[in-house]
């Protein structure tokens, strides 16, 4: 009887086996039909249980990335694809992996390591049309993003320029300013100086005080008019003499024709 325990034990490991595939082909079965009603969330939950009953399960290794890289969940896709490079052997599924990890860098921004990752497709899957238009578009992207980079600098440089200029502008303004400003306030500590010194020259003092030849003026020019008011007076005294001395002539000459009669 023991003679036969091998062939038992063969026998019960070959069903598990079987069973245990089946249970992994169901989920990633379940896995694909959310997957293609965009329950993405629902699929990466098959496809994780598939891989629990069959770790080294290309399909739903490759599945389960598809699933996380429509959630966008791009770097656990990458890690996920990237996985399962260590082990595929297979060309035309490594061409497919390194596709999928081109795609999930560019999404990512990484465009020169998308580039790369497609080159790698290609060596292993040279005829994939889909890989060698992605390539080409990855390529492009490259090239507008140095364009706009190129742009974005020259802007810079420009801008840098102009405030350099300006700068330079405000910096003549100012000097010029303060050139202007040294200008007048000399100007005006020399006006100073000139009125002091004007001020404290003999002329200047004497006509403070009075111009001899202004106050000789102002002087005979008050003699005159006291001369002529006492002339005036005098004539006026003289004319009244006049006046009385013919009246008192008139007077006699009257009492005297008088006296003959």
């Amino acid at each position: 009887m023991n003679k036969y325990i091998p062939l038992f034990i063969a026998l019960l490991g070959l069903i598990t086996y079987d069973a245990t595939a089946q249970k992994e082909r169901k989920f990633i079965r379940n896995g694909n039909d959310l997957f293609e009603g965009n329950e993405y969330e629902n699929s990466e939950v098959e496809y994780r249980k598939a891989l629990d009953k069959k770790i080294n399960s290309y399909e739903a290794g490759f599945n389960l990335g598809d699933a996380l890289y429509k959630q966008k969940k791009y770097d656990e896709a990458l890690k996920q694809y990237q996985a399962l490079t260590v082990s595929e052997q297979d060309p035309k599924k490594l061409g497919d992996i390194y596709h999928n990890i081109g795609n999930t860098l560019l999404m990512n921004r990484k465009i020169d390591e998308s580039i790369e990752a497609y080159k790698e497709s290609l060596r292993h899957n040279p005829n994939s049309q889909e890989t060698k238009y992605n390539l080409e578009y990855a390529r492009r992207m490259k090239q507008k993003q140095e364009e706009e980079k190129k742009k974005q600098d020259q802007k810079q440089d420009q801008n840098k320029d102009q405030k350099d200029q300006n700068k330079k502008d405000q910096d003549k303004k100012d000097q010029n300013k303060q050139d202007q400003d040294k200008k007048d306030q000399d100007k005006k500590d020399q006006d100073k100086k000139d009125q002091e010194n004007q001020e404290n020259k003999p002329g200047d003092q004497d006509k403070k005080k009075g111009d001899p030849e202004e106050q000789e003026s102002k002087i005979s020019q008050q003699d005159a008019n006291r001369l002529l008011e006492a002339l005036e007076n005098d004539e006026k005294q003289v004319q009244e003499k006049v006046q009385k001395a013919k009246a008192a002539a008139q007077k006699a000459k009257k009492t005297k024709i008088t006296k003959d009669w």
